[in-house]
């Protein structure tokens, strides 16, 4: 990934609710140093972060990410983020992006342990290249999750439903994916039910009705998946949240992962057998989310 540009934000700062945060966050080199050694972001995973895809300069669901990162940091006990700051910082990104796919990157980290602050910071990126993931699809293999379908309700200090820092398990789950012959893995519960892939939200289609599992507290809220669901309703389509078994999943119509980067990538097999891809579909889909929008 090419970093192209970084910035440092000061969150308290904020707290004065100035009508300009210009000078609550500054620049600084991608490619050199910025954190403390004591970082509980480093150290810990301590915090939570937003990936936001940009289309030729233009953030793509800005207000949602927003939302999800202050939604991420109540979760958490992170002091709640100013999204005017934000907002204010993510526009001052979004002119070193340029044309094409990037991405911003929003992280709010603890800080320093036992430090009077959080830290924050802001980074600009190339995106990569999924234009194969896009247009031949990706195949997948169900993992347990290691939860129950009530974990989220009952152990809430789970962080289930916050986008943290702690991704180390999401990467572990990709690499075992890959082990077994496949690009991408999609969690399930211990007790069957289809949860989320590592970095993206999972679409269904059963029956001619778009199927997304509902967004109980046990996994995130998908931002891409969202914006594909206005798409289309818009477009005549039903849509509905609701539990899905694994069994469903491995016989859908037709299925996709969704996520701010990579957009909507066809799953082309589940377990190692073969489900229809739809590329009409995909193809329309990937033409919205490709073209600027809110």
């Amino acid at each position: 990934m090419a970093w192209r540009y970084a910035m440092m934000l000061d969150p308290a700062a904020s707290d004065v609710s100035p009508s300009s945060f210009a000078d609550t966050f500054h620049a600084v080199d991608p490619t050199a140093p910025s954190l403390a050694v004591g970082e509980l972001s480093a150290q810990r995973g301590d915090g939570v972060f937003e990936s936001i895809g940009v289309i030729d300069g233009h953030p793509q669901q800005l207000e949602p990410h927003l939302e999800r990162l202050a939604h991420s940091a109540a979760i958490c006990d992170l002091p709640e983020p100013h999204l005017g700051q934000w907002r204010e910082a993510v526009a001052a990104a979004s002119a070193h992006c340029g044309p094409g796919e990037s991405v911003i990157k929003l992280i709010l980290s603890r800080g320093v342990e036992q430090g009077p602050s959080p830290t924050a910071w802001v980074t600009v990126a190339s995106a990569a290249d999924n234009s194969r993931a896009r247009a031949e699809g990706v195949r997948v293999v169900t993992l347990d999750r290691g939860i129950d379908s009530g974990a989220a309700a009952r152990a809430p200090w789970l962080l289930l439903g916050a986008k943290t820092l702690s991704y180390a398990v999401n990467m572990a789950a990709i690499r075992e994916a890959k082990r077994r012959g496949a690009d991408d893995a999609v969690f399930v519960t211990s007790d069957g039910i289809v949860l989320e892939a590592p970095t993206a939200s999972v679409i269904l289609r059963i029956g001619g009705t778009y199927v997304t599992p509902a967004p109980t507290g046990a996994i995130l809220h998908g931002t891409t998946q969202l914006s594909a669901f206005d798409w289309l309703t818009a477009h005549g389509h039903d849509v509905e949240y609701r539990d899905v078994p694994v069994s469903a999943l491995r016989t859908a119509d037709a299925a996709w992962l969704v996520s701010s980067v990579r957009l909507a990538a066809p799953i082309a097999s589940v377990d190692g057998a073969a489900i229809a891809v739809d590329a009409e579909v995909t193809r329309s889909l990937n033409a919205y989310l490709l073209t600027p929008h809110d």
